[in-house]
């Protein structure tokens, strides 16, 4: 079997970064317009033509996103963008609808097209359908499972991919197309713009008692009744492979760069592991879980993948999110002459903290802190500033910059 993509966010440049320095195979972006993902910064032109031609040169594919439910004002300027798209050598487009696909096909017939999940694609008869008229990539709805995604994969053609996500949020709604954001906020999920109100907590409000507001208890657990976990595969890459996939997507363009980092990290070792050992990769299933754990998420589970879990799909947390480590600095560079990484604060840490080091290509490092200056040279016992720079004694290991300094949760 073919290895599979390993296809990571990048809501912005530096992100893009992260994700490749990471280990991603292809990044998936978007413009200020056409995309859905307004609250993620997002690249202009320039920053566009630059994050390719960057991409390209670590051998890296760009996947651009004009995936927006598109309104009658959307489409004049789509021309301009499909041909633009296609003069920088961004190597997919991925839309939603038809109209959108036919002004592709006519401003920019070159440029590989890729079906959103917006476009709810559930059968294969709609995944040929998509083919027919051009496509060469499914990107499937969310609430497919595995034997469905392998009954697609035996009845379409070989050349067309089928690209999943395979870890972050899941949306409420059937594959992200929902108007509760436009109802309660006046935000429009389906241009980018959701505001999350699946997420938020709720209570019952009775006409005739203004003022008394009683909970909504779906379980007694609390109430977050549409608050769903997020789908986590890492354990289940083999049953993945199987099924047919050929894209795993992450999740994340609204999340932060160590996020994108970690956790692309993490998918980079497991799926390399599985195809150089099958066995070595399933005894580490729990080291590579745990790597995913050191982020801020959502409780996790398997999504849709082995069947409609129903409530046991629903994260009923009053939090929200669990995380078992917490990231305290974001390492710029060694200092060779002190044989200490510079470390850019995130969160106070001090000298005694046990911490670990978060690295691309190499398994995560544990050491204690015995020593750490100010970017001065004069000694510190605590970094307690957002944004100070603080160098930190580690004899003989090298540390690059685009690293990054965690602590576990006391």
């Amino acid at each position: 079997m073919k290895k599979p993509e390993l296809l990571a966010p990048a809501g912005d440049y530096t992100k893009l970064t992260y994700a490749i320095q990471y280990g991603a195979d292809a990044v998936y972006l978007g413009a200020k317009e056409h995309s859905l993902r307004s609250a993620a910064s997002n690249f202009t032109a320039e920053e566009m033509r630059r994050a390719v031609s960057y991409s390209h040169s670590h051998g890296v594919k760009v996947y651009a996103a004009c995936n927006a439910v598109a309104h009658n004002e959307d489409l004049y300027s789509l021309h301009e963008y499909a041909e633009f798209l296609s003069e920088i050598g961004v190597d997919a487009a991925i839309v939603t609808d038809l109209g959108t696909l036919d002004i592709f096909r006519r401003h920019a017939p070159d440029l590989p097209l890729h079906i959103s999940t917006q476009a709810n694609t559930v059968n294969y008869a709609a995944c040929k359908m998509w083919h027919s008229l051009g496509a060469s990539r499914i990107v499937l709805a969310r609430e497919l499972t595995l034997e469905e995604i392998s009954q697609i994969r035996e009845n379409i053609p070989d050349e067309l991919e089928l690209e999943a996500f395979v870890h972050g949020a899941m949306c409420v709604s059937y594959s992200g197309r929902c108007l509760l954001s436009n109802f309660l906020a006046g935000r429009d999920s389906n241009r980018g713009d959701c505001a999350q109100p699946c997420r938020w907590k709720y209570y019952l409000h009775e006409e005739k008692r203004p003022g008394e507001y009683f909970p909504v208890e779906e379980s007694e657990k609390g109430t977050y009744i549409m608050n769903a976990k997020d789908v986590c595969m890492i354990d289940h890459i083999p049953d993945l492979i199987t099924a047919g996939i050929n894209s795993f997507k992450l999740e994340g363009r609204v999340k932060s760069e160590y996020y994108v980092a970690c956790i692309t990290n993490a998918y980079r070792h497991a799926i390399d592991d599985c195809f150089e050992d099958l066995g070595y990769y399933y005894e580490h299933i729990p080291d590579y879980y745990a790597e995913v754990c050191k982020v801020s998420h959502r409780p996790y589970y398997t999504g849709f993948y082995y069947g409609d879990q129903g409530a046991e799909g629903m994260n009923y947390n009053e939090s929200g999110y669990e995380r078992d480590y917490e990231l305290i600095g974001a390492i710029t560079g060694y200092d060779p002459l002190t044989s200490s990484i510079v470390v850019r604060q995130r969160n106070k840490f001090l000298v005694g903290d046990e911490c670990e080091i978060l690295q691309a290509d190499k398994p995560p490092y544990t050491f204690r802190i015995e020593y750490m200056t100010d970017e001065d040279g004069n000694e510190i016992l605590a970094a307690p500033h957002p944004d100070m720079l603080v160098k930190i004694r580690l004899k003989g290991k090298y540390v690059g910059s685009m690293s990054f300094l965690r602590r576990k949760k006391g």
